[in-house]
């Protein structure tokens, strides 16, 4: 597997950029396409905003801290997460019962076990479609055409499931699904490809060519593979505990990104349609997008010490877009921004149809 990129590739975009530059460009706002006007931030969502919402608005929240000076507000370990957040953890997690990746890990011909920790990043979402929840066809939804509108630099292609990486490495049975094979309940597999963006990709190339313990080289993109479903009925009807809106579930929506070639370990999108309280021919739609980095990606930061200009610029810091090298508005502009353009593509795709 290719090595964690963010290490890496800061001390590559150190290289590439002067000093006065990275300077100066902490204080400049985010170009206007990373920012919807449409999309509200909240400190939390409530059953109440089901009724308050117009069409065309999004409500936001990442349980982030705006004026923070903590540089992972807004990530919660894993573990917490399955404490404090019971309902929400079940939910988004890859499988129910999901825990942290137990595997054995071969170093210098000497095989370890080891215990992968996680933090994970959790957005939510609510919008309204002016449109009763009948009226929504959810497995038009469900295929390889609506992804490549939801964010069209990321590549997909369909996947055979016995080809999906969990089944076919025994070094990745960790996240095999225990209860069933991956798109074996009305699901499609998919294999999927992001190539970095901005000053990235030279940021990689310059990184290849410096030592920094390991003769792996590193990833110009990120390739994932994921399982797209709509949810059964019964499935879904439980999710009305995780929206709080006392309406039946009308349907769900789910990606669930089980395997990932480096910095992430899953991922989820999940999206819940109910009728409005107040009005059945408005349907309230709950997203929700749950990501889980790799806690060492976080941690690593003694092999900046040789360039003095990485002192600001930790890999958490572009994780949650807070770098100037955040650009674009996908995974590149960090992943508060990602989740945003994921909810109000979502949004207009439904708006639409």
């Amino acid at each position: 597997m290719p090595r964690q990129f963010p290490a890496v590739l800061f001390v590559a975009l150190a290289l590439a950029v002067p000093v006065q530059a990275q300077e100066a460009a902490k204080d400049l706002p985010k170009p206007a396409a990373l920012v919807s006007d449409r999309v509200k931030d909240v400190p939390a969502l409530t059953p109440g905003d089901a009724a308050s919402l117009k069409p065309g608005t999004v409500l936001f929240s990442d349980h982030r801290e705006p004026a923070s000076t903590n540089p992972e507000s807004g990530l919660i370990a894993f573990d917490a997460w399955r404490k404090s957040r019971p309902q929400e953890a079940a939910a988004l997690s890859p499988w129910p019962g999901y825990t942290e990746p137990e595997y054995t890990q071969t170093v210098n011909g000497v095989a370890k076990p080891r215990h992968e920790t996680l933090k994970v990043y959790v957005a939510e979402g609510r919008f309204v479609v002016a449109k009763p929840a009948s009226a929504i066809d959810l497995s038009a939804f469900a295929n390889l055409d609506f992804l490549a509108k939801m964010d069209p630099v990321i590549r997909h292609k369909r996947l055979d499931p016995a080809e999906v990486t969990p089944t076919k490495d025994p070094a990745a049975a960790f996240a095999k699904r225990p209860d069933r094979p991956w798109c074996a309940a009305g699901g499609v597999c998919i294999e999927s490809r992001y190539d970095l963006e901005g000053k990235l990709p030279l940021g990689v190339k310059l990184a290849n060519k410096l030592e920094l313990g390991t003769s792996k080289k590193v990833a110009e993109f990120v390739s994932f593979q994921s399982e797209l479903r709509v949810l059964p009925p019964a499935e879904a009807a439980g999710l009305a505990a995780l929206t709080k809106i006392d309406t039946p579930v009308a349907g769900g929506l789910e990606q669930t990104i089980f395997w990932v070639n480096q910095i992430l370990r899953f991922g989820k999108f999940l999206a819940v349609m109910q009728p409005a309280p107040d009005d059945p021919n408005r349907t309230v739609v709950t997203t929700y997008m749950a990501l889980a980095i790799k806690a060492d990606v976080l941690e690593r930061k003694q092999e900046y010490a040789r360039v003095p200009v990485l002192k600001n610029l930790l890999p958490v810091q572009v994780l949650m877009g807070n770098s100037s090298f955040n650009t674009g508005t996908s995974i590149s502009a960090g992943v508060p921004t990602y989740a945003r353009n994921r909810i109000v593509a979502l949004a207009d795709a439904l708006a639409r149809r």
